[in-house]
């Protein structure tokens, strides 16, 4: 694998940015394509930068026109994305790596775990919708052309810059405050978070890899808790306390629509995932960063600068009529 020629279409994402710096940890000559507007998110020195907007046919002409052995897209959700970069990579790559996302597989899920043969299906959310979408289409090229896809799944993957609740910070803030906070359903389905570096362990061994040509893997974390337990592990990390108030999720739809949205279309539901696919081609891949770990990250990085302490006032509202409504 090492001395790859890699192309990232994005590269300084939540997930994406670890996965740049396993790449080159792993020797790959990895190459970096964006619009160079994210600051947060730093990439190794020893990526080649280059500054493109690949929605934009001129710039994306541009990019493709050079050879690489891999190219992993972090940045199409749509079939139209995922055919014009297919289209101008045609001849020009030895595998394209579409990141898709868990959210599209069947929800509220039949059976538990969930592995990659779990249908997709996803009546709730149209993100979702857009990537099987995507999916269906890739599936397409490989079976009529042999076109070298891999489709990647991930779940529900953070770094110190994200909050795993809808609000960000607000619910965090609450806490600090004393005030009672919204956990959708009765808090005790699972749900399965895993840490960015822990997703690029998984990542970039399939780079370049010929038995994932074709194949579609999903990359989580083995660690899995109630979101009553996420609540709590924040508010640990936070010097606090977390006073819960449980809301159904169509409830609180009702309130919120954003924030409904994504918690019928994907965080109501449990989730545990079966990584055993993956382990048949990565046999040392292990998460190994708990969300105790993780949350204390989190909270270090938003203490450190006041500025990132925003709160979300749809949400806060939210939270205190629902607070209101379903507290006796």
């Amino acid at each position: 694998m090492s001395g790859l020629r890699v192309l990232f279409l994005g590269g300084t994402g939540i997930i994406s940015s670890a996965c740049s710096w396993r790449a080159v940890q792993a020797g790959l000559d990895l190459t970096v394509a964006n619009r160079g507007q994210t600051s947060i998110r730093s990439i190794p020195p020893e990526a080649k930068q280059i500054t493109a907007d690949v929605d934009d046919p001129a710039s994306l002409a541009a990019v493709a026109g050079q050879d690489f052995d891999v190219v992993v897209d972090w940045v199409a959700f749509t079939p139209d994305q995922v055919r014009a970069r297919t289209d101008a990579l045609r001849g020009h790559v030895g595998q394209y790596v579409f990141i898709s996302s868990a959210s599209a597989y069947q929800t509220p899920p039949a059976r538990l775990p969930i592995t990659e043969s779990t249908p997709l299906r996803n009546p709730y959310w149209q993100y979702s919708r857009n990537k099987i979408a995507c999916e269906d289409l890739l599936t397409a090229l490989y079976r009529d052309e042999g076109y070298p896809i891999t489709i990647v799944r991930p779940s529900h993957t953070y770094d110190r810059t994200l909050v795993p609740f809808d609000g960000g910070w607000t619910i965090v803030e609450r806490m600090r405050r004393g005030q009672p906070v919204v956990v959708h359903g009765d808090g005790t389905s699972l749900w399965t978070l895993t840490h960015h570096r822990d997703f690029a362990r998984g990542l970039v061994p399939l780079l370049g890899h010929p038995r994932t040509l074709g194949d579609a893997f999903q990359i989580t974390s083995d660690d899995v808790l109630t979101w009553d337990q996420i609540a709590h592990a924040l508010a640990t990390a936070a010097g606090t306390s977390a006073q819960i108030v449980h809301v159904p999720s169509d409830a609180i739809a009702a309130v919120h629509q954003g924030w409904g949205d994504g918690l019928l279309g994907d965080k109501a539901h449990s989730a545990v995932f079966d990584n055993s696919k993956l382990r048949q081609v990565v046999p040392d891949f292990v998460a190994t960063i708990p969300f105790e770990t993780g949350a204390r990250e989190i909270i270090a990085w938003y203490d450190e600068d006041p500025a990132r302490r925003r709160v979300d006032h749809s949400i806060d509202e939210a939270m205190n009529t629902l607070v209101a409504r379903y507290t006796r």
